[in-house]
């Protein structure tokens, strides 16, 4: 390239063609993932969550977060409640599970899940305020496929569904 006054521009319209020629020779799976990286939101909008926690302010605070990214929510305050709620709705591609809860806990609620044949595939992210690293194996031997602490980090949720969805996605 010749250095003028327009050589910055030219020099990434050329990266830009250059780039989307190999981007076209990807599988759809890679294509996909760059697609979810340049509007991480996409692989959101119009997913369906369900969002179990007893306590109020965290609902409140997580339903709120998660539908500034397009996401439909079915929420639960009880283990109990978010089996009917699975029951009602075929939508639900994810669940989002509170450990501590009355009624029925996280483990028995995520035990349950695994153990029916039409959601033994849901990608279930544990929610808990236990700090111990004993809380992780037991998440995970109740069937949760990842874990997080309270208080939750947006962000990190936030990848942790992208990923979850997206997986979901492409195992249908």
């Amino acid at each position: 390239m010749i250095k003028g006054a327009s050589s910055s521009e030219r020099l990434l319209d050329e990266v830009t063609l250059f780039l989307h020629s190999i981007e076209a020779s990807l599988s759809r799976d890679q294509q996909a993932l760059i697609r979810m990286h340049h509007d991480p939101d996409q692989s959101l909008k119009n997913r369906t969550v369900l969002l179990v926690d007893d306590d109020m302010r965290n609902t409140f605070a997580l339903s709120r977060a998660l539908k500034k990214h397009s996401l439909n929510l079915v929420i639960a305050d009880n283990g109990q409640m978010a089996l009917e709620k699975l029951k009602e709705n075929d939508q639900i591609e994810l669940v989002i599970m509170d450990i501590m809860m009355p009624v029925m806990d996280g483990y028995q609620t995520m035990r349950e899940i695994r153990g029916n044949r039409e959601w033994a595939q849901l990608p279930i992210i544990a929610l808990t305020a236990r700090a111990m690293p004993e809380e992780v194996d037991r998440c995970m031997e109740a069937g949760a496929n990842d874990y997080m602490m309270k208080p939750v980090d947006i962000d990190r949720l936030l990848t942790l569904l992208r990923v979850w969805l997206f997986r979901q996605e492409k195992a249908a």
